[in-house]
């Protein structure tokens, strides 16, 4: 039977690709309250909303033995602003998380961080809604499909009440891969950092801020790195809500306007 013996809010949330973390990034973190000798799980559900566009993310993730993580996305981008009101963009994100070193809990005493390594396994759908376009191809990506590898160190300082996270991810991913990996600029893996902190205000509240750098492949996609600003709120360890802002900066030269908004995601498992 599962545990739930991890303290509150250690298992993170669940990021906009499906992993534990941050709203953005994912963390050193497994996902679930299941300590070494158990396993917890979640499914969860993400609504970010900017002037132009939607994007609705869900799935469910699961921790093994506080080890491992295994998660399975599925993310929907929508447009509604005129010539991308009809856009719908999808694709779907397997996750494997493996811890390799440190415990973000019980290292207080030393400088090692909790260490993990991931995969994000991504395969788009295609477009619709922009009639003869159907495929990210035809938009200047090299491929309607891509893997994102990263390595994530978190260290979690509790008598300062802090958590620090710093991810390296090498990637192709156009816009996290709604808009395909790789393109007409350039088809290589890219080293992209990321960057989160939060303060813990009390047991069921963190303030934080996060940050990701993000490649630029494409000539159709001007793509600028993201960053936002959350509140996390923890009432359980069955449930957890986070809200942000979020600044994703303009997706596509058909609609170059930088795309600010909020972020809302529910997150309920054990």
């Amino acid at each position: 039977m599962p545990d739930l013996g991890k303290l509150t809010a250690t298992g993170g949330v669940i990021q906009v690709e499906g992993a534990g973390g941050g709203g953005l990034t994912p963390w050193a973190l497994i996902t679930g309250y299941g300590t070494r000798d158990s396993y917890g799980a979640n499914a969860h559900y993400t609504y970010l909303s900017t002037q132009d566009y939607t994007l609705k993310s869900y799935g469910v993730a699961v921790g093994i033995l506080d080890r491992v993580e295994l998660s399975l996305n599925k993310q929907e981008l929508y447009g509604s602003l005129a010539p991308l009101a009809d856009l719908k963009i999808s694709q779907d994100i397997v996750g494997i998380k493996l811890k390799l070193a440190g415990d973000a809990v019980y290292d207080q005493d030393r400088w090692l961080p909790q260490v993990a390594a991931g995969v994000m396994f991504k395969h788009n759908n295609g477009i619709g809604g922009l009639g003869a376009v159907t495929n990210v191809k035809q938009l200047g990506a090299a491929s309607d499909a891509g893997i994102d590898y990263y390595l994530a160190a978190t260290k979690l300082l509790l008598q300062e009440s802090l958590l620090l996270n710093g991810t390296l991810r090498l990637t192709k991913a156009n816009q996290m891969g709604l808009l395909g990996f790789g393109g007409d600029q350039r088809d290589r893996y890219q080293a992209m950092g990321e960057f989160s902190a939060a303060y813990l205000i009390n047991r069921k509240l963190a303030l934080g801020v996060e940050y990701r750098m993000k490649p630029r492949n494409l000539a159709a996609d001007h793509e600028k790195d993201y960053y936002d600003a959350f509140l996390a709120w923890f009432p359980s360890k069955n449930l957890s809500m986070t809200l942000a802002y979020v600044a994703l900066g303009d997706i596509t030269v058909y609609n170059p306007k930088r795309q600010r908004g909020v972020y809302l995601s529910l997150q309920a498992g054990f």
